[in-house]
């Protein structure tokens, strides 16, 4: 736990930071922009990319501007294309521009100042012009083609306290929001079109757009209050008109009558029931934008003009006349294009609203999130194994992508744009938290670990058990362990012959010698005791062939001294002959000492009985002595036994063995004398001195030079002269000593 708590720590942080941005406390700008990112992908990635025929963009584009001459037209011509469009039956005309000034064009005012001054006695004069006067009057001849038919004219509302032209009567007021979260965005000023327009037309709305911090237009608001009065969109203006010009109100939620609520949708009183139009807490309505651009038909403003337009595009459908051409300035920045029409963002919403297809957030979306967030933080800073690296990763990778998933069901199926940037950031600085710590934290628990082990284990399971350092540990505990025990015959006599320095490069060489062996073999090198080794197997790595490896370490260093002793004796220094006692069974294992001095080491009853067989090894004549548990663990090695023995401070006598090579190592003489020995030995056992001695001198006389053969025969001629019952005699070689 000690070890978690800084990565604990720094987890809950980063959980809580987030928390504070998803709660409202405050912005966090770098989950705004990738909130923004991700929205837009997601908007790119499931929009239909189909067209909507309901809606025909009149535009005002190059073209028309090239064959009709420059903006603005005379009100004539608009008065004309409105006469165009309505004769062919459009169903809701709209203007995405504002005709905020008189047309003087027609040169009326001029005949209408010259009528008051020279020419005011001229009753010819006055005649003409009164009969021309309607002709030429502009302003009124638009005014008269947008009375008592479906058009909704656009104007701008602004930051600016001024006030230009007319405003349409509102449609709300202002008091109906007073109280609840959020508010409407807030005009101080306008810019209208002429009075004479508004009064003529049915309806109006603003075409203003919310650009966010990064340019894009993703959403409009749908109402903006002026003063104590509120105004609708050009947007749902236009879709009133197309629905009969239903009542519009604000819907606050199912807990309403609380008073501080914020907005969540527009409700349109339909015939058959009530729609409802989801909109911010501001009041404004994500742009449902169906493909990249020319989502719906585009016809030529100079085509309608001169009559090149079939009635069957225009009839029964919405009619939004725009610009395109980029000398007006109508495109703006879009998620899905960085130069869009404006036109078209408003047949985008008035296509989406008519179909029901505005996302929104929902008002459970702040506690959907901050529950995903807390099941996500807690789950990656408690339980995730983040010292498995791929399985951690595996985790981080399904939490990310159930997190999508979720998002995009609620997106597709619920109409639902809840914010995942927090989310994703949170699975993400979790990952990075945790891997990097954990590389940090690994690579410094593998220099421990160097540290702990590297002077007792071979690098390479220092490598291997540092990839689970988990799993390893220098804590004292108990385990089956083979333990090996080495000593130089005669040392004592050795070093009385050669000086300090030569001792110290004949010690060196030899137990350099020998400990290659021993970490070849895997061994775990417990201490140098003078010139003694003690070695032990299974333990820290785990080894299930402990007592194999420990007894082919031990005939490896028989061998391994056979050109060792080949370099002294050419210097003239003295061979090495050595001694070897290996046993198995159970120990404790661990780091034991003071506070002095510790060392990883192991202890108990099996650990003393090898080192007392490395000290009989001598008695008998061999170098290496293993016991009976090892032998049983070690079917590939052949053994020759050697005894039955009771050692010093043990009550039961254990068998002991020499092992002679690995199996298939073996000649046939060899394998002829072992047979021949163990039928001495069960006649020795059994008592029976004769047949026992007469294969011991055979073996003898064979081998002269085995001491074990001579030992036998001293024995049985000891058990001759000493013993009477032969019923008492068990086998059992005790030593006094150790």
């Amino acid at each position: 736990m000690k070890r978690l708590l800084p990565r604990w720590i720094a987890g809950l942080a980063i959980l809580a930071v987030l928390l504070g941005h998803v709660a409202g406390f405050y912005r966090l700008l770098a989950v705004d922009v990738l909130d923004n990112l991700i929205y837009d992908a997601r908007l790119r990635m499931t929009m239909p990319g189909t067209r909507d025929d309901r809606i025909v963009i009149v535009d005002i584009d190059e073209r028309s501007l090239a064959a009709m001459g420059r903006w603005p037209w005379g009100r004539d011509r608009m008065a004309e294309l409105v006469d165009k469009l309505f004769a062919a039956r459009a169903k809701v005309v709209a203007f995405d521009i504002v005709m905020a000034e008189p047309d003087r064009s027609s040169g009326l005012a001029t005949l209408e100042q010259l009528a008051a001054g020279d020419m005011r006695g001229d009753a010819r004069y006055l005649a003409v012009l009164n009969g021309l006067r309607a002709q030429l009057d502009f302003d009124n001849r638009f005014a008269a083609a947008l009375r008592e038919r479906p058009v909704a004219l656009g104007y701008y509302m602004s930051g600016r306290d001024e006030a230009n032209g007319a405003l349409p009567p509102p449609v709300l007021s202002a008091a109906e929001f007073a109280g609840h979260r959020g508010g409407l965005r807030q005009a101080y000023g306008y810019g209208g079109n002429l009075a004479v327009f508004q009064q003529a037309a049915v309806s109006a709305g603003f075409f203003n757009p919310v650009v966010d911090s990064d340019g894009n237009v993703r959403r409009v608001p749908l109402l903006i209050r002026h003063k104590d009065k509120v105004y609708e969109s050009l947007s749902l203006a236009v879709v009133r008109l197309s629905l009969g010009n239903p009542a519009i109100a604000p819907d606050f939620g199912e807990r309403a009558e609380r008073g501080d609520d914020p907005l969540e949708s527009l409700q349109l009183a339909l015939p058959h029931g009530t729609a409802k139009i989801p909109v911010d807490e501001n009041g404004a309505a994500l742009v449902p934008y169906r493909g990249r651009d020319h989502s719906f038909p585009y016809v030529s403003a100079v085509d309608v003009l001169a009559g090149r337009v079939a009635a069957t595009r225009l009839a029964n459908r919405i009619v939004l006349i725009g610009t395109t051409a980029p000398g007006l300035l109508d495109m703006r920045s879009t998620p899905v294009g960085s130069v869009y029409p404006g036109v078209e963002i408003h047949a985008n919403l008035v296509s989406g609203i008519l179909d029901g297809t505005i996302k929104h957030v929902p008002a459970y979306a702040d506690a959907i999130q901050l529950l995903a967030m807390l099941v996500i933080g807690l789950s990656m800073t408690f339980a995730v194994p983040w010292r498995a690296p791929l399985r951690a990763t595996a985790i981080t990778v399904a939490l990310l992508g159930v997190a999508i998933a979720g998002d995009l069901a609620l997106w597709t199926y619920g109409n639902a744009a809840l914010p995942l940037a927090a989310s994703v950031l949170l699975i993400a600085a979790l990952f990075v938290l945790n891997m990097s710590l954990g590389f940090f934290v690994e690579s410094r628990h593998r220099r421990q670990f160097a540290n702990l082990f590297g002077q007792y284990v071979p690098p390479e399971l220092v490598e291997q058990m540092s990839r689970e350092p988990h799993r390893y540990s220098m804590d004292g505990r108990r385990a089956d362990l083979t333990v090996l025990f080495s000593d130089v015959r005669g040392f004592t006599a050795i070093a009385e012959t050669l000086e300090p320095e030569a001792l110290a490069r004949w010690m060196n060489e030899y137990l350099g010698a020998m400990t290659t062996v021993i970490r070849t073999h895997r061994g775990t090198l417990d201490k140098y005791i003078g010139d003694a080794i003690m070695a032990f197997w299974g333990a820290p790595l785990a080894e299930p062939l402990h007592a194999q490896q420990a007894v082919l370490a031990a005939l490896r260093m028989r061998e391994a001294l056979r050109p060792l002793n080949t370099a002294l004796m050419e210097r003239g220094e003295p061979t090495i002959q050595i001694g070897v006692g290996i046993n198995t069974g159970p120990m404790t294992v661990g780091d034991m000492g003071s506070h002095v001095r510790r060392a990883y080491t192991v202890m108990g009853d099996a650990v003393n009985l090898g080192a007392r067989l490395e000290g009989i090894s001598k008695h008998y004549g061999v170098d290496i002595v293993v016991g009976e548990a090892t032998c049983g663990q070690t079917p590939n090695i052949v053994y020759r036994e050697l005894d039955r023995v009771r050692v010093k401070g043990k009550r039961e006598a254990v068998a002991i063995y020499e092992p002679v090579d690995e199996a298939y190592k073996l000649s046939h003489s060899e394998v002829a004398e072992l047979a021949r020995w163990h039928e001495a030995l069960q006649q020795y056992r059994r008592g029976e001195w004769d047949a026992a001695e007469a294969l011991l001198r055979a073996l003898r006389d064979a081998g002269p030079r085995r001491r074990l053969y001579t030992l036998y025969l001293e024995r049985i001629a000891a058990m001759r002269a000493s013993r009477d019952d032969a019923d008492a005699w068990d086998g059992v070689h005790e030593f006094d000593a150790k």
